[in-house]
């Protein structure tokens, strides 16, 4: 007998979140640690459980995250991204919800590169008049 298994990728600036749903007990481990042990703030907590509370599918499935890349908060968005998509994949009728709230769209805010000539990207050598 297979176990049922659904995995998606979830992106936010430069973290990357791989998560796979599996039956269970509704255990979230990230990076093999659990979820309070993995981020400190409560509000990342509760970003990363965002679409389980409004798909009301928090009790019956373990979420198993390898994620990488960015800071603590973009990692938490990516996971929010990723387990959303594949909430998707275990029930299509959820889409609608989903979209409303905002957690299939990929944040595209990235921070915008050097540029020779100046300081940062924008940010303009001091000007001296002598």
């Amino acid at each position: 007998m297979a176990k049922v298994e659904y995995s998606a990728v979830g992106r936010r600036k430069t973290a990357i979140a791989r998560v796979r749903l599996v039956a269970g007990d509704g255990k979230i481990l990230v990076n093999k640690r659990d979820l309070d042990g993995y981020f400190g703030l409560e509000t990342l907590k509760m970003t990363v459980r965002q679409p389980l509370e409004l798909t009301k599918a928090a009790g019956d499935l373990d979420i198993l995250v390898s994620v990488h890349g960015g800071g603590l908060s973009g990692q938490a968005g990516a996971i929010r991204h990723g387990i959303s998509r594949a909430l998707l994949k275990v029930n299509p009728e959820l889409r609608d919800n989903l979209k409303k709230a905002g957690f299939l769209t990929r944040d595209p805010r990235m921070k915008e590169r050097k540029k020779y000539g100046l300081k940062a990207a924008r940010r303009a050598p001091q000007f001296s008049k002598r």
